[in-house]
């Protein structure tokens, strides 16, 4: 469960981080004065000296590419997904008292499990497909130099994310199978109803064997 929580994070902080294209410096355009940070929601340019300046905030979203909205769509759904995941599984968690039956938790931890994996898989789409447009720009000979951009850290940490959430809910599945599995097959224990037959002769011929070998050790 700890990777599914780690992975969420890693989501959301990848979906607002401006660091999805960054600038390449190849060729004859290395000015490295500047560099300019391309994200799902803003554009920022970064001085040599440290100082950030927001270049553009994309509020509009009828001025983005069709790619470009949907990438911001599917991020966010990965993002509000996962927290549905991480309310589901404390729902169905062991140590909670929101669901009484031993089977019940364990559907509603699996169905915790697939939240993850399915947000897992939604947020690994506009990442690999980003990443795909920003290489094929970058091998690109009728790009100009100056407009090539390179993968940036929110990729990378939006992969990293996708491993987690698919790593957790994986594993989160798996266990709550095991548990379901276990409580469809409880142990019983059946009280006997015959009652208890005491034979009285045997019972007399230990008293007086045991009586007799205490009086030969006497």
């Amino acid at each position: 469960m700890g990777s599914s929580i780690t992975g969420s994070l890693l989501v959301m902080i990848a979906c607002g981080l401006p660091t999805w294209r960054v600038k390449a410096f190849i060729g004859g355009n290395i000015v490295v004065s500047q560099t300019i940070w391309d994200g799902l929601w803003m554009s920022c340019v970064v001085q040599s000296t440290g100082q950030m300046q927001l270049q553009g905030a994309r509020l509009c979203v009828l001025a983005l590419a069709p790619g470009h909205q949907a990438a911001r769509a599917l991020t966010v759904i990965s993002a509000v997904l996962s927290i549905a995941a991480l309310m589901v599984t404390i729902a169905g968690a062991q140590y909670t008292n929101c669901v009484g039956d031993e089977s019940t938790k364990a559907r509603v931890m699996s169905v915790g499990g697939v939240l993850y994996v399915v947000s897992g898989v939604v947020v690994f789409i506009p990442l690999c497909w980003m990443a795909n447009n920003i290489i094929v720009d970058f091998h690109d000979p009728q790009v100009p130099s100056s407009q090539k951009k390179e993968i940036g850290a929110a990729i990378y940490i939006g992969w990293a994310a996708a491993a987690l959430l698919l790593l957790g809910g994986t594993l989160l599945c798996c266990s709550s199978g095991c548990l379901g599995l276990k409580s469809s097959y409880p142990i019983r224990y059946f009280p006997t109803n015959r009652p208890l037959i005491y034979d009285k002769e045997k019972i007399e011929a230990l008293c007086v064997t045991f009586t007799g070998t205490e009086n030969e050790h006497v």
